[in-house]
């Protein structure tokens, strides 16, 4: 009886270690670029990472955001709308006093247009019914330029190069 108890505690413990939900997306280049690339998501227990690859960017530091809604049909991404901001805070850099849903903050690409970014929150999540968590139905947009981190409402970023509908 001791042993079978020990060994469904086990089992039970390598099983909520080991569930996670994950969602990868092809993005879609914007506004006349070749940007491309893949964004994943994995939630594993409360913690969201997204693991961000893009190719074909212009060298150079570009903002990430997450926007309103999961849709990239327009050309220059804008169908989007604007930053996922569900609790009307002002855009910032994460972390700091001020600061959104949507603000990501910047990744570098190399000379050859080759960026990655890995981003971790306890924030988000994948599908829960808590709307100011849930990223599904939400897209992330790569911009042109990069976040300011100051400009009011979209940190100065420029256009819209890249695009993901989350789904």
């Amino acid at each position: 009886m001791k042993v079978t108890k020990i060994t469904l505690l086990i089992c039970s413990a390598v099983f909520a270690v080991s569930c996670s939900t994950t969602k990868t997306y092809t993005i879609n280049s914007k506004s006349g670029t070749s940007t491309q690339g893949t964004a994943k998501f994995t939630q594993t227990g409360k913690m969201v990472e997204m693991d961000l690859n893009v190719y074909k960017l212009t060298p150079g530091i570009h903002a990430v955001h997450l926007h309103e809604k999961a849709d990239c049909s327009a050309t220059d991404g804008t169908s989007t709308g604007g930053h996922w901001n569900p609790a009307k805070d002002d855009h910032g850099k994460w972390g700091a006093e001020h600061f959104h849903m949507g603000d990501i903050g910047n990744l570098s690409a190399d000379k050859d247009g080759t960026a990655r970014l890995i981003f971790k929150t306890d924030k988000w999540c994948i599908g829960c019914t808590d709307e100011s968590k849930n990223i599904i139905g939400k897209g992330l947009i790569i911009h042109a330029g990069k976040d300011d981190f100051m400009t009011q409402p979209t940190g100065n970023a420029g256009g819209r190069v890249g695009c993901v509908e989350i789904k």
